[in-house]
């Protein structure tokens, strides 16, 4: 990959060790936190750090955060509150006018905007999200394509989990839990970044793209396998005539981008 100045709007869980592997390809990497105590942290893993909020940041921040810049990752979820679609939206709406006419955008979505339906899912289907956070992201996509047309790639990531983010805690004594025969769909923080850096080395612009694992073991059997692991009180799971799901196909991400997922199983990372 030849070295690039890149944005990424968002130094948390995900963006933070993203930053820190790009870095190490050479890369110039400007970030960005809601946070003063992480301006520091930055800093000393080689990040140009910005304190920057969303509709807050004045005009020079945002220039000065993206200036040069030749990708910009947009790493921010958004935060389940009231009013979350609009709030979402106007976030989003405030450093869009920012963005120059060359930069090229990857925004971080989510496999929430997708309905259940009981089948694999692919990127070409008409998305209905079900939920407001899923709502929000899919608003914010059809905001960026309108505005950002071929210079925006979306990805779409699944259930996230790794190092901290320990699945086993998720539904741990919880009692008479759904749709436990339904599959799962989840990626590793790892195979989250290996698909951004894939993006940026293919030139894969104007795509929309699903990050998930390879298998979809059933919600009983990884959550109950990953309570167990680390000693809690597995969940229990209701008999149900009919479950709702959807398996989310990363078969676009394994062919556009030529990626193998370094963590296929789920199941093998508990």
């Amino acid at each position: 990959m030849c070295i690039k100045n890149i944005s990424i709007l968002g130094c948390g869980w995900l963006g933070l060790p993203l930053a820190i592997d790009l870095i190490s390809k050479g890369n110039i990497i400007k970030g960005s936190t809601t946070t003063t105590s992480k301006i520091a942290e930055l800093q000393k893993l080689g990040i140009t750090p910005f304190l920057l909020k969303l509709g807050e940041a004045s005009e020079k921040t945002y220039k000065d955060f993206l200036i040069d810049s030749e990708v910009v990752i947009i790493n921010f979820p958004p935060k389940r509150i009231p009013n979350i679609i609009e709030i979402y939206q106007q976030q989003i709406q405030s450093i869009l006018p920012y963005i120059s006419p060359t930069q090229k955008v990857i925004f971080i979505s989510s496999t929430s905007v997708y309905q259940n339906t009981n089948d694999e899912v692919t990127e070409t289907i008409k998305i209905r999200p079900e939920k407001e956070s899923g709502k929000a992201v899919a608003v914010v996509e059809q905001l960026l394509q309108r505005q950002l047309e071929e210079r925006l790639t979306i990805i779409r990531l699944c259930g996230l989990i790794g190092y901290d983010r320990l699945p086993g805690r998720f539904l741990a004594n919880k009692k008479e839990v759904q749709n436990g025969d339904a599959p799962i769909n989840v990626i590793h923080r790892d195979d989250c970044i290996g698909l951004i850096n894939a993006v940026i080395e293919k030139d894969a612009w104007g795509e929309i793209i699903n990050g998930c694992a390879d298998h979809h073991p059933l919600r009983k059997d990884f959550y109950t396998l990953a309570a167990n692991k680390i000693k809690l009180i597995p969940p229990t799971f209701i008999k149900q005539e009919s479950i709702v799901y959807k398996i989310i196909s990363n078969t676009k991400s394994k062919k556009l981008l030529e990626y193998n997922y370094k963590h296929p199983d789920p199941l093998k990372l508990i």
